[in-house]
């Protein structure tokens, strides 16, 4: 399945018989069949009429509408969802099952911290001049996972996640080019290259985490491990952290080999982002990573949906 992303100002999209067709400016491109299209991403202004949008929703396509400078400022539309409203209602359940959303919320920074101490390895492989601060990166993860069983509730969870969190990004500190000006996580705005890649690359992330979703018949709002927050898909939040640790690894390889280097950037009182030569850049590398990451978050919500019903299956037996 393909994803269209539109980053031209004057960008038109219409449909032709089963096909999705572009223009910029005058010049038409080259079309995409609808059957092969799972969704479109637009970062600039598009024209577009409302029958494309029923098209798309039709045929199950998600569009939505990016921003690098605001990422909070977004529309997505995300076509019909599933039928089987027994899934929903399970869902809602479960969210106010605290012993289920604990158990839950432990295996998912179980597999955050195990999938951050992989990269860590692979860091130490290529950066043995820093072996001291990713080695003290590992040792913090490893106390971490190991504790993870004994927290009560989600709020020691959390801590244990800011703790893991600072250590990680502390270790990709030491491994990226200090030109470069990353500190440690930073948002809104971001303001250096790393972090402007990181936002950029978690959200779109998060996008396709709430259409995938959304297609399987849970609630994207209504997380177990994020606490509802008007506005937030929370699930997507909750489900994407297990992927977190694939899109630091990405974004470490593009720095690493100079994928992506500082040229790419642009800095104005909005914080640091990609110009329009790194946006081509960067999305056309992301797409490999997202592609299979899609894939896995499918087979992640299947999971889900399955533990979920055993749990609730076991509770009333």
């Amino acid at each position: 399945m393909t994803t269209l992303y539109i980053d031209h100002k004057n960008a038109s999209l219409e449909v032709e018989g089963a096909t999705l067709v572009a223009r910029l400016g005058e010049v038409r491109q080259r079309p995409v069949p609808l059957a092969l299209l799972e969704r479109v991403v637009c970062l600039a202004n598009v024209q577009l009429d409302t029958s494309v949008l029923g098209t798309l929703a039709e045929h199950g396509i998600a569009f939505s509408v990016a921003s690098q400078r605001k990422p909070q400022r977004r529309a997505v539309l995300l076509g019909s969802g599933h039928n089987d409203a027994s899934i929903r209602l399970l869902h809602y359940r479960l969210a106010q099952d605290s012993t289920w959303r604990l158990a839950f919320t432990r295996q998912v920074l179980a597999a955050k911290f195990a999938a951050h101490l992989r990269l860590l390895d692979e860091m130490l492989v290529d950066r043995a001049d820093q072996r001291k601060a990713l080695t003290d990166a590992q040792q913090q993860l490893r106390a971490q996972l190991a504790n993870l069983e004994n927290a009560e509730n989600l709020a020691s969870l959390l801590g244990m996640e800011g703790a893991a969190a600072r250590a990680m990004f502390g270790a990709f500190a030491a491994v990226l080019p200090a030109a470069l000006g990353f500190a440690g996580r930073k948002r809104r705005p971001p303001p250096d290259p790393v972090n402007a890649t990181l936002s950029l690359a978690y959200t779109l992330l998060h996008n396709r985490a709430v259409q995938i979703i959304h297609t399987h018949g849970l609630e994207p709002l209504l997380g177990f491990y994020h606490e509802t927050s008007f506005g937030r898909e929370s699930l997507a939040s909750d489900l994407i952290e297990v992927w977190r640790p694939h899109i630091d690894a990405w974004v470490w390889e593009c720095f690493r080999t100079q994928t992506l280097r500082e040229h790419h950037f642009k800095t104005d009182v909005n914080g640091c982002f990609l110009d329009k030569a790194g946006r081509q850049v960067f999305f056309a590398s992301l797409e490999t990573r997202l592609r299979p990451l899609g894939r896995a978050m499918r087979w992640q919500v299947r999971g889900l949906i399955k533990a979920m019903r055993e749990w609730e299956g076991e509770s009333y037996a």
